[in-house]
């Protein structure tokens, strides 16, 4: 089976939105986090969805769920207190509702609305043919390290350098022992799960997306996307 676990467990404080946590804003009367979903859900390889929620919020999703009839939603599981925390939550739901056995898990932010159907296909193939797929986007511009007084310190060649991106994939029963391990020796604030599956050893395979799959952190992001969505409705009604 190929399981998506999209996560938004966050509240969104850089987004500075008034009553609701970023990923439930509207965009064209649609919840930022229903657009992100949708993909999924109407993709023909993903097989099961688990949704990664604030708590609080939960009973919203779930009306959601209803209303879009999103029904590849298999769970809809609480976040925990750091960003990898949720994401082992939802991977543990995924494995305790749809097993271990040769199945691939796609983690995905829930306000990166902009994923397409061929990135998630590579992801899956990525995974049986390599063992992970990372996505990740060329750097348009120069990347460079500093050190602690605010100098350049290296300057990385931009035909080698990618954003990373999202989804991150893997087969899930090496995410969950490796989530496991980490947290048993007391990493529970990995940045993402590309960073915790390497510093247990895993080999990394990127697969190519464009700029476009934004994640919606901030206002500009927000308006960013809403331009992108409207440009690509016009382009279908053209």
């Amino acid at each position: 089976m190929n399981i998506a676990v999209i996560f938004a467990g966050g509240s969104g404080k850089r987004m500075h939105s008034k009553d609701k946590p970023k990923q439930f804003l509207l965009v064209h009367g649609k919840p930022i986090i229903v657009h992100t979903i949708e993909v999924f859900q109407y993709h023909k390889e993903i097989d099961g969805i688990i949704v990664v929620c604030l708590e609080d919020w939960i009973p919203y999703m779930e009306e959601m769920q209803y209303r879009y009839r999103l029904d590849k939603i298999g769970k809809i599981v609480p976040g925990g207190a750091t960003g990898q925390m949720s994401i082992y939550n939802g991977v543990k739901a995924a494995a305790e509702l749809y097993g271990l056995e040769d199945n691939i898990v796609l983690i995905h932010d829930g306000v990166r609305p902009l994923i397409d159907n061929r990135v998630i296909s590579e992801n899956i193939s990525g995974v049986k043919e390599y063992g992970s797929a990372i996505t990740c986007a060329p750097a348009q511009e120069t990347c460079v390290l500093i050190d602690d007084n605010n100098d350049i310190s290296e300057v990385e060649n931009r035909k080698y350098s990618r954003l990373a991106k999202a989804p991150e994939s893997f087969w899930l029963n090496e995410l969950l022992e490796a989530e496991e391990q980490a947290i048993k020796d007391g990493y529970t604030e990995m940045i993402d799960s590309c960073t915790l599956m390497r510093a247990y050893g895993k080999k990394m395979h990127v697969v190519e997306c464009s700029g476009e799959n934004i994640k919606i952190t901030t206002p500009d992001d927000f308006y960013m996307f809403r331009a992108l969505y409207d440009a690509r409705e016009n382009q279908q009604l053209s």
